[in-house]
């Protein structure tokens, strides 16, 4: 059966402060329903959506972040939230549910093994962060169309590489498309947090996995 939605005009921007309302509620909706770590540790939108207020004043500083606005409208309907890896994560994180923490532990390692003790220069290595769409312009390819002008944004700026957190077969997939290749991973399976199986609930979905592109002209 097709798609009877309509395709609505969709143009993308960078990421300005006036957007952080909108897009700390988007995200919040998106990554409570459908992100699968999200999903085991029972995150609600209210709680997702104060971690992204948190990287807000970060994402505007940095102009790295690429937002899908609604043509006429202006109604953001996707963004990808986007960071320089080697800047610190802004302060007040600790203040964060502690649902969060099983999934800043597996994703943490990722970037631990990831790194191998190796620093990361200021102006290096792009970090697409979190990736969110919504259910309104479903099946019109706002996700590959924000992770593709995140990457040429972020190569003008001269970022070199560029690397992401996929955390499902959907997400993992859309960069896959985009020429990401998978460096690290972990199995939501095998994972312990405090000695519990907090993602036992989403193993079909395999694991996150640490993916990178070099930017390199």
């Amino acid at each position: 059966m097709a798609d009877s939605r309509e395709h609505m005009p969709i143009e993308y921007g960078v990421y300005v402060a006036s957007d952080a309302e909108a897009m700390a509620r988007l995200l919040g909706e998106v990554f409570s329903r459908h992100d699968p770590p999200a999903v085991a540790v029972g995150l609600t939108p209210s709680e997702f959506e104060a971690f992204v207020r948190l990287l807000c004043p970060k994402a505007a500083a940095e102009g790295l972040t690429i937002v899908a606005r609604l043509v006429g409208t202006g109604e953001l309907v996707g963004a990808l939230l986007t960071e320089d890896c080697a800047l610190a994560l802004p302060d007040g994180m600790d203040r964060l549910s502690a649902k969060f923490d099983p999934i800043f532990d597996i994703l943490g390692q990722l970037g631990t093994e990831y790194r191998g003790g190796q620093a990361v220069r200021p102006g290096e290595s792009l970090h697409l962060f979190l990736l969110g769409v919504s259910e309104r312009v479903a099946g019109q390819g706002v996700a590959q169309q924000l992770v593709a002008a995140c990457l040429e944004h972020g190569a003008r700026r001269g970022y070199r590489v560029a690397v992401t957190e996929a955390t499902n077969k959907v997400s993992q997939h859309i960069f896959r498309k985009q020429g990401f290749v998978a460096r690290v991973w972990r199995s939501y399976q095998t994972h312990r947090f405090d000695g519990r199986e907090v993602f036992g609930s989403i193993a079909e979905h395999g694991g996150p996995m640490l993916m990178e592109k070099s930017l390199a002209l």
